[in-house]
């Protein structure tokens, strides 16, 4: 997602753009930073420790100590047969993000035994047609399969230059080039975890907490560029649920295949672009741009992935997702949720989550047992989130005082 505030204007336009920040940026780190103290690793409750498991890297860990950019992500592990890697939000329009894909070796992807390792991206590939499909012939290339759903920023048409009549027409397009290139957009087994793809869009009505008004913050449609990349038919739109409804029952169609999923695997990983609940995300006087949980999650996606994981038992069932740009790995009633993003080249330069530790290998043999602190889910592992608080972090009060002396 990319949402930015207003360009400033007259000779002060420089050292506003200093003081903007990306909107999808809480901050550099919360409130006693997990970054700024030793890492303690968590188990999740109720996991089967996978054999022979080899420690492996999230967001704050490598915040810590950023591994070389050409590192192998995960140690191999002689006895592991399936492993299962997590990516987010690639946006290999970014020369710097294209290199990064470019650069992951070939043996990362390299199953051992009658295994395969897989790779799930959980959407914002590219922003053409042709990126996306040169970005996912090289994952394809590494990996001996491949899953993924679409994110909003795939599904922009301000650089096709008319070549699709609206969005639902380009995500045709990417549905049929990863058909071409052997990339699963609908679910599947993988040893003996089942793999769940979800489509989904978001809907204003997902934010249920308190806004904040202390603060003059721009409306969506200045600060979200899909309310002008994107375009729709006519009975589809942003400022409602309709698109998010749509998207949902574009799941239906996976209805058997999603059954057959789940009477037979052992554990499963749903994934989605957008956010299943709330409280995956900074409370709102946490962002640069408060009003951020309007444009990034689904109350449809919830239920649906709950439906699915139902009567799991516990450990054996995570939801991957992808969008704010947030690392995430946290337990929330019962259900693992992990988000692993690439991000844009400037969001890994400030938050110091260096790239060594990604691709994030979820699973192998068994999803891995150890719940590893990413700098926002860390902070709310520790502390109770406060929706009715609405008085300003620190950094965010700062940023609007700047803000609003430009404008």
């Amino acid at each position: 997602m990319t949402p930015h505030l207003p360009t400033a204007s007259s000779s002060s336009s420089t050292r506003a753009a200093a003081a903007h920040h990306h909107l999808l940026d809480a901050a550099a780190a919360p409130p006693s930073s997990p970054h700024q103290r030793r890492r303690r690793r968590r188990r999740v409750p109720g996991c089967l420790r996978p054999r022979s498991a080899a420690p492996v890297r999230c967001c704050a860990a490598a915040a810590a100590a950023p591994a070389p950019q050409a590192a192998v992500p995960v140690a191999r592990a002689a006895a592991a047969t399936t492993r299962v890697f997590v990516v987010s939000d690639l946006h290999t329009d970014y020369p710097e993000n294209m290199d990064w894909v470019r650069r992951l070796p070939a043996e990362v992807g390299a199953g051992e035994g009658p295994g395969v390792d897989a790779l799930v991206v959980a959407g914002d590939v590219a922003e053409t047609r042709d990126n996306f499909a040169r970005t996912m012939e090289v994952l394809r290339d590494r990996f001996g399969a491949v899953f993924y759903v679409p994110g909003n920023h795939d599904l922009w048409l301000r650089r096709e230059g008319g070549r699709y009549m609206d969005s639902l027409e380009k995500l045709t397009a990417l549905l049929d080039a990863c058909s071409e290139l052997g990339v699963d957009t609908g679910p599947r087994m993988i040893g003996d975890l089942g793999i769940i793809p979800l489509f989904s869009w978001y809907h204003k009505s997902f934010d249920k907490e308190k806004d904040v008004n202390s603060v003059r913050v721009p409306s969506l449609e200045m600060a979200c560029k899909d309310f002008h990349a994107c375009k729709w038919p006519s009975d589809l739109a942003n400022d409602d649920e309709s698109l998010a409804l749509y998207f949902d029952k574009l799941n239906d169609k996976n209805h058997d295949a999603i059954e057959e999923v789940k009477n037979s695997s052992k554990q499963i990983l749903t994934f989605s672009h957008f956010v299943p609940r709330q409280e995956l995300c900074p409370e709102k006087r946490m962002l640069y741009y408060p009003y951020l949980p309007k444009v990034i999650g689904s109350d449809f996606l919830e239920r649906r992935l709950r439906d699915i994981h139902s009567n799991r038992k516990d450990g054996s069932a995570c939801h991957v997702f992808g969008h704010t740009h947030f690392c995430w790995d946290s337990v929330v009633d019962g259900i693992r949720y992990v988000q692993a993003p690439l991000a844009y080249p400037r969001e890994r330069k400030r938050r110091m989550n260096g790239e060594g530790w990604l691709p994030f290998c979820v699973y192998r043999d068994g999803f891995n047992p150890e719940i590893y602190p990413a700098l926002w889910s860390d902070y709310y592992n520790k502390n109770k989130r406060e929706p009715e608080n609405t008085q300003l972090a620190p950094w965010v009060a700062r940023h609007f005082a700047k803000y609003h002396k430009f404008h």
